[in-house]
């Protein structure tokens, strides 16, 4: 079943919310989103969000990628070659991670179609549901505190805290949402890259002798600063999860080989899809070192795909898949069920969601 069209449009959706880390302020969604055709006349369909601040790559830069060098190396290609049409996808140019991702989870929603499965159960099948966090924004210490029992109140036990902009109020916030939700709420610290390492240590240190009990902090210092990500993971109880430290497998096999992170944070729109996140769930296992699902601020397009991926791979222990959540509407039917912090699969084929009219 060979490749007949690749066609691009836009995703464009208001948050409930302002989405505030120490890297960007976000008002709304703004995504690229790509369809395969295929000569069988069904169609697979992915997404990609332009955050330039993580991955480099601009609304212009994955339109021009997915028009320019994605679509005239792939079709015409046999979909059931399934390795060889991903080997193309990746090696058809260097980088642009989040314009192969759309591709990759576009390619494999035909290929689950075509195969009449859900993507789920053909990558692994694991688990039919899972629970993801929702994220609170940095913000003033009263603002998160209401943000954070919101979330409670909608039923979210894991909440994923933004801190890293200001970090001496940083413990201050922390402390104050743990007081708020009760010791049973888990709290993920993120601090996108904020901190030093020695600023690390010390904030870190001080939530641990505070009580506030961070399940993990996440990518608490620069992404290449490796020596300051094993001076972390080394001077504190509570694990550490690199985030933008991996984008390819091989980012994870020297992040866990020299013991920079205890766990990885694995996103689509930095690996290029979900088939090289495969190879990164395969060398997470063999480090035992339990993986988190992540993803930018995407529509349930996209977060489907990855919610397929969740499902499939026991290694995926983690998830942060709240961008549904985050969105004042979810505009697409079909796929994975998002109510509220549970995420259950269905059986439809391939990823599921149906997309409507989008396609220039």
């Amino acid at each position: 079943m060979r490749i007949r069209h690749i066609q691009v449009g836009r995703i464009s959706l208001p948050l409930a919310h302002p989405f505030k880390t120490a890297l960007r302020t976000v008002e709304r969604v703004d995504d690229v989103a790509v369809r395969v055709i295929g000569e069988n006349g069904l169609e697979g369909c992915g997404e990609a969000p332009a955050t330039a601040v993580i991955t480099g790559e601009t609304t212009g830069s994955i339109t021009c990628a997915i028009r320019d060098y994605i679509a005239p190396a792939i079709v015409g290609l046999d979909l059931m070659d399934l390795d060889g049409v991903m080997e193309k996808l990746q090696r058809c140019m260097v980088h642009n991670t989040s314009a192969k991702a759309a591709v990759d989870m576009a390619l494999l929603d035909l290929w689950g179609k075509t195969l009449n499965a859900p993507l789920w159960r053909l990558l692994g099948g694991a688990r039919k549901s899972f629970e993801t966090d929702l994220t609170i924004s940095v913000n003033g210490v009263d603002e998160m505190v209401r943000d954070s029992l919101e979330a409670v109140a909608r039923g979210f036990h894991i909440l994923k805290v933004k801190v890293g902009k200001d970090s001496a109020a940083d413990v201050e916030r922390l402390a104050a949402i743990r007081a708020a939700v009760g010791p049973d709420v888990a709290l993920r610290v993120d601090a996108n890259q904020g901190w030093t390492p020695r600023e690390a240590v010390r904030i870190i240190t001080a939530l641990e002798e505070a009580g506030v009990g961070p399940e993990l902090v996440e990518q608490p210092v620069a992404a290449g600063d490796f020596d300051g990500m094993r001076y972390v993971t080394a001077h504190v109880h509570t694990p550490i999860l690199a985030d933008e430290s991996v984008f390819s497998p091989a980012d994870a096999v020297r992040v866990l080989r020299e013991r920079a992170a205890d766990y990885v944070n694995i996103k689509l729109m930095k690996t290029g899809g979900i088939w090289p996140a495969l190879k990164l769930c395969a060398i997470a296992e063999t480090f035992n070192a339990p993986c988190m699902i992540g993803c930018m601020l995407e529509s349930q397009l996209s977060v489907a795909a990855a919610a397929h991926l969740a499902a499939a791979k026991g290694v995926i222990t983690m998830a942060d898949l709240d961008g549904p959540s985050l969105c004042a509407c979810e505009p697409f039917p079909g796929g994975p069920n998002f109510d509220g912090p549970i995420v259950t699969m269905t059986d439809d084929p391939g990823v599921g969601v149906q997309v409507p009219d989008l396609w220039n």
